[in-house]
């Protein structure tokens, strides 16, 4: 029995793996062999599209931070700042693991509130000694809160959860799961460009709401690998395609007024594929660069415009079907 244990754990993973998302590929490949029958070109054997890749783990995606190593009496001094019970509530059993959202509004509270005591009337009245406490912490605070914004960002099970490899391909009918949680990263996105704004308050119920629709489903690699299987099977049909333009006639011997369509929902695909990625990108550009490993996985993954990241490769499939298909009517009609 022994074995056969990772045979029959691979054939398991594959059978879940076609399973998943069947209604989309059972569509490309009715399509695809349409468009090989109308061809008078033989298939071959599909390629397989593959899984996406992981994502990076926690311990590669959270950047340092500097801690502030003041005593309760320094901090006591600097009461009228309004940061004393904040300081303790961070520090006790609750605060310490808070999740990364929480710490997030915690960083962001104690900088406005350090800055607008050091440029109020209360730095007026300081020692200082207590002045010069209070430059420093603040200063400390305004370099590390865009460190604390990525962190709570990346460190979030809702943000990871959106990359999970043990996702399904995204059925057709289910594409306006994107209209779903877009604004969830738009509000993220809101809330990075505003953490150094005073007028701007965070909204701590919605930004929880919005964290939780990201949990509802990995968005992120369901509309990956949708893209990945889409692209595969049409580079598939392009080649069907070339191989005729190639065939000395021109044409197949009985030519049918028009070929098969793709699915109508590659559109859709592309559509709701480029808001999605376009928003996260602009999430991501509203942070500070990130560790080296998530730079990574952006470029490979997430980029719009590297060719080989799952986005731009449909794209340039799709649009060099539409090429081929142009060229091949224009000889053929």
């Amino acid at each position: 029995m022994k074995r056969w244990g990772p045979m029959m754990t691979v054939l398991l993973v594959g059978w879940l793996t076609a399973c998943n998302g069947s209604e989309s590929a059972d569509q490309l490949s009715t399509w695809q062999q349409s468009l090989g029958e109308a061809l008078g070109q033989p298939l071959g054997e599909p390629r397989q599209p593959g899984n996406i890749g992981e994502f990076p783990a926690p311990r590669d995606l959270l950047l340092d931070t500097s801690d502030v190593r003041e005593g309760m009496l320094d901090i006591y001094a600097l009461r009228h700042c309004g940061i004393t019970n904040l300081v303790a509530k961070r520090n006790n059993q609750l605060g310490r693991v808070a999740p990364p959202s929480q710490r997030w509004v915690y960083e962001l509270t104690l900088w406005r509130r350090l800055d607008s005591c050091l440029n109020g009337d209360t730095a007026d009245h300081l020692a200082e000694e207590d002045l010069h406490r209070l430059q420093r912490i603040t200063t400390l605070k305004a370099r590390e809160l865009p460190t604390a914004s990525y962190n709570a960002l990346v460190g979030s099970d809702e943000w990871t959860g959106s990359f999970a490899r043990a996702s399904a391909i995204l059925p057709p009918d289910e594409l306006a799961s994107v209209d779903d949680q877009l604004p969830a990263l738009n509000y993220l996105r809101e809330a990075v460009e505003h953490q150094f704004d005073h007028n701007w308050q965070p909204d701590i119920s919605m930004l929880e709401a919005h964290l939780n629709s990201l949990r509802s489903r990995p968005l992120s690699a369901e509309l990956m690998r949708s893209l990945i299987l889409a692209s595969t099977r049409v580079e598939e049909g392009n080649v069907l395609l070339t191989r005729a333009l190639e065939m000395t006639s021109g044409c197949p011997a009985q030519w049918p007024p028009t070929l098969p369509s793709p699915p109508a929902w590659l559109d859709d695909l592309t559509h709701q594929s480029t808001r999605w990625f376009t928003a996260m990108n602009e999430l991501l550009d509203a942070h500070i660069a990130g560790s080296p490993a998530l730079q990574k996985y952006r470029r490979e993954w997430l980029s719009l415009d590297n060719r080989d990241a799952p986005l731009p490769r449909f794209i340039a499939a799709h649009e060099h079907y539409r090429q081929l298909l142009h060229t091949f009517n224009q000889r053929c009609i």
